[in-house]
């Protein structure tokens, strides 16, 4: 899968060798099926030992948020895939997730660019302000008039 190159990161993609793909039976749609045939793809990756990753990269996929409840104690990022009937499919659908998290990790996210607070808005806030302000000052004690 090709991803458009970011300015900090060229793109990365996991070498089949650096990761396992281990199979069970799915919960999804498969009708008779789902009951003994093994379509759901469980994948392993071991971020600690990428050699495809330098030491900030890796540290950058540890802080990705994603992928921080799918990272074990032991390194390894665990996704699967169930969505497909097929185990071909399924494969091909959690590697393309690993790599879109992956790239997704690696790109820096973009900048906040301010914009100058139209005055419209500004004068619709103050003239709130003043509105609220009315009410609650009629919420005072009623004063007896002689």
């Amino acid at each position: 899968m090709s991803f458009e190159s970011s300015s900090m990161e060229k793109d990365v993609v996991i070498p089949e060798s650096e990761y396992k793909i281990a199979y069970a039976r799915s919960g999804g749609k498969g009708g008779q099926n789902v009951n003994k045939v093994e379509t759901k793809a469980v994948l392993r990756w071991n971020v600690r030992e990428s050699k495809t990753l330098n030491g900030r990269q890796k540290e950058m996929v540890f802080a990705y948020a994603p992928l921080a409840n799918r990272i074990n104690d032991a390194g390894e990022v665990v996704l699967y895939e169930q969505s497909e009937r097929s185990q071909g499919q399924n494969e091909s659908l959690v590697v393309l997730k690993l790599n879109r998290f992956v790239h997704e990790a690696l790109t820096p996210p973009a900048e906040r660019i301010a914009t100058k607070v139209p005055r419209s808005s500004r004068e619709k806030r103050l003239e709130e302000k003043k509105t609220a302000g009315e009410k609650k000052a009629g919420r005072g004690k009623v004063k007896d008039w002689e």
